[in-house]
Formats: structure tokens, C-alpha cells, sequence
């Protein structure tokens, strides 16, 4: 009986071992990270919402509609976390539309800040899930 354990047991350490040297582990968890960093960085903009002279009730309200882009950001997260051809579709579309939306509004560097991040999270989640098929069609 303890051989067969034992057997086990390096089974799966060998398993998590493989699993967190394969190029798709990196990229998406990378992908998620950097949304999740993204998610905070728009979520400071919500922030002026206290400047403003304003009752309680009234001050919740606007931080919850200044938050609906990171809660939309999360939701996507969310949908593409085991999928990441969704956050790729997903994250480029906005980057797309958010250029299309504010050009001429501001300076350059606020499309780059803006649309960069969810550019490189689109990469992100297509390379990764790009080589979660590989390993995929490795393994049949």
C-alpha cells in the first residue's frame, strides 16, 4: 500500500511540476494579472467622485456608475479565465472602441495608457490560449 502512495503522490507532483512549466500557464496567468492590475488602474478615476459636494446616497451611486468600466473589466475577466479566446475578442474590441470613442479628446498618451494595457491583455489571452491548443493537440 505505501508504494502505491508514494507512486501517487510523485504523480502528482510531477503533474504540477509539467503544468507550471508550459509556456500557456505563464501567458494567461500574465493575461489575468495584468487585467486585474488594469481593473485598479481605471478604478482611481472613480475616485473624483468625492470632490464633489454630495450626500451620502448621491455619492454612492455616482462612485457605482463611475465603477461600472471595472465592474464590465471583471465581468470580462471573469468570462475569459478558462477561455481566453473571449478576453482576447473581448479586450481588443475595447481598446478599439475607447480609441474610436476619445480621439481628438486627449493627448496621445492617454490612448496609450487607455487602449496599451487592453492591447497587451488581448495578446495575452490569444498567445495563451493559442498555446493551450498546441499542448492540446500535443497530448491526443
Amino acid at each position: 500500500m505505501r508504494k502505491i502512495n508514494t507512486n501517487i503522490t510523485a504523480e502528482k507532483n510531477t503533474m504540477i511540476l509539467e503544468s507550471t512549466r508550459r509556456p500557456s500557464v505563464y501567458l494567461i496567468w500574465m493575461a489575468r494579472l495584468l487585467t486585474l492590475v488594469f481593473a485598479v488602474f481605471i478604478s482611481i478615476f472613480a475616485l473624483d467622485v468625492f470632490e464633489e459636494k454630495l450626500g451620502f446616497l448621491q455619492t454612492v451611486l455616482a462612485l457605482l456608475l463611475h465603477l461600472v468600466p471595472t465592474f464590465f473589466i471583471l465581468l470580462v475577466l471573469w468570462l475569459s479565465w478558462n477561455r481566453g479566446w473571449i478576453g482576447s475578442i473581448v479586450f481588443s474590441i475595447l481598446g478599439i472602441l475607447y480609441i474610436w470613442w476619445a480621439w481628438g479628446r486627449f493627448e496621445l498618451i492617454t490612448y496609450l495608457l487607455i487602449s496599451g494595457p487592453l492591447f497587451l491583455v488581448s495578446i495575452l489571452f490569444l498567445l495563451g490560449w493559442w498555446e493551450q491548443q498546441k499542448e492540446k493537440s500535443l497530448q491526443l
